[in-house]
Parts: C-alpha cells; sequence; structure tokens
C-alpha cells in the first residue's frame, strides 16, 4: 500500500468510526475512542480489501488515479465504521456482565 492509499484510508476510517460513534450513542466508545478504533479499522480494513484485489493502488505508474481514490474512501470509511459498531457493541456487552 502507497502512502496515498494509507492516508486516506485512516482518514476516511475516522471519519466512518466518528460518525458511527454518533450514531450509536449509548454504545460508542467517545470521541476520540471512535476517532481512533476508526482510524485502525480504516487502514486495517482498506490494506485487506487492497491484498484481496478490491481495491487498486491510489498512485499509478501513469498518474493518479481517482476512481482508486474513490473506492478506498468507501472502504476505509466502511471498515473504520464496522470496527468501531463491534468494539462498541463488545465494550458494553463487556459492561452489562455482572461480576
Amino acid at each position: 500500500m502507497d502512502i496515498v492509499g494509507l492516508l486516506v484510508n485512516a482518514v476516511a476510517g475516522a471519519v466512518g468510526g466518528g460518525a458511527t460513534g454518533k450514531a450509536m450513542k449509548e454504545k460508542g466508545l467517545g470521541t476520540m475512542g471512535d476517532t481512533i478504533v476508526g482510524l485502525i479499522g480504516g487502514i486495517g480494513g482498506g490494506a485487506l480489501m487492497q491484498q484481496l484485489g478490491f481495491l487498486a493502488n491510489t498512485a499509478q505508474s501513469a498518474g493518479f488515479d481517482v476512481g482508486a481514490l474513490a473506492g478506498q474512501l468507501v472502504g476505509g470509511g466502511v471498515a473504520g465504521a464496522i470496527l468501531t459498531a463491534i468494539v462498541g457493541m463488545a465494550k458494553n456487552a463487556a459492561a452489562k456482565r455482572p461480576g
């Protein structure tokens, strides 16, 4: 993954995580927690999707590929949102557990 793709996935993941945290107020991790978990999810999910062949590199040898950039924005945002939702639900399930 090139540095542009890494940054795009990180920012998109942070935005996706923040949006998910706002939507799931009672299950959120707080603004900072949602952003950090989303950032991690965006980077990890974007890297995984690129390795599986779902995303192309944003920096191509012939220039900058806008389609790949858009794909990475969506992929990173969705991955960040999903990881934030999973971690938020797990945190709440652990908090409700007696003991």
